[in-house]
């Protein structure tokens, strides 16, 4: 039998949530220069040597908000996947659509974690940035790689030879497989990665507003990537 949380670690747990929510508050509202413990501090009403005994220090605090902003994200992706495949009974198109769209939603809605998760880095991140990245990526990448997986394993698309990769692509797509733990041809690896940097370039340049120059609605041109993605993988989108 699971013993229930005491009183204690209730509140414990409650005011580390809050913590966590006043950081990523004061992120969104003034900007990561005006993220301090001493900030959060004045905020709650603490101390700033009272955040410490929740966070041991600054940079333990912002991987915690990082590693919460993915979770959201992610967590937001997989109900959109989830809602399109029991609106279309699975179909594989529909759940991709609704991935790739989900996440130019969140990233739009939230313009400022956007940055904080695939832009420049906190400061206080720097130091500890590979090992933020590889924690925050292994949760992201929860989302759209097993969802390619599924489409790879039932419905096999063409995908380059490993003698048509250019030797140097080839031995990176090598060690990115390794990394994955996965049977997967170089070619398929490859063509997630294709997907994947249009998808991101997309939004990334919308949300930063890049594309304002031509632009002022950039939705057309969202699905124009759609129709792309889909076409890498052997799908049709739109359907005709």
């Amino acid at each position: 039998m699971v013993q229930a949380p005491s009183r204690r670690d209730r509140v414990r747990a409650a005011t580390t949530g809050e913590i966590k929510q006043t950081a990523r508050r004061i992120l969104v509202a003034e900007g990561p220069q005006a993220v301090s413990l001493r900030a959060i501090a004045r905020e709650m009403g603490m101390t700033a040597p009272a955040l410490y005994r929740y966070f041991g220090s600054h940079e333990d605090l912002i991987k915690h908000v990082v590693a919460d902003i993915f979770d959201e994200i992610a967590g937001d992706i997989h109900a959109a996947i989830a809602a399109a495949a029991e609106a279309s009974g699975g179909d594989m198109t529909a759940k991709l659509v609704a991935a790739c769209g989900e996440f130019r939603r969140w990233s739009l809605a939230h313009k400022d974690e956007f940055g904080l998760l695939f832009g420049t880095p906190l400061p206080a991140l720097e130091a500890a940035q590979d090992e933020v990245i590889d924690e925050c990526a292994q949760k992201f990448s929860g989302t759209f790689f097993p969802l390619f997986l599924e489409l790879w394993h039932k419905r096999p698309f063409p995908i380059p030879a490993d003698g048509d990769i250019d030797p140097g692509l080839r031995e990176q797509l090598a060690r990115y497989r390794e990394g994955l733990g996965i049977d997967l041809p170089l070619g398929a690896g490859l063509t997630f990665l294709r997907c994947w940097v249009r998808l991101y370039g997309m939004v990334a340049l919308e949300v930063f507003g890049h594309l304002h120059f031509a632009l002022e609605d950039p939705s057309a041109m969202f699905e124009i990537t759609l129709a792309e993605l889909a076409g890498l993988v052997g799908l049709e989108y739109p359907a005709t």
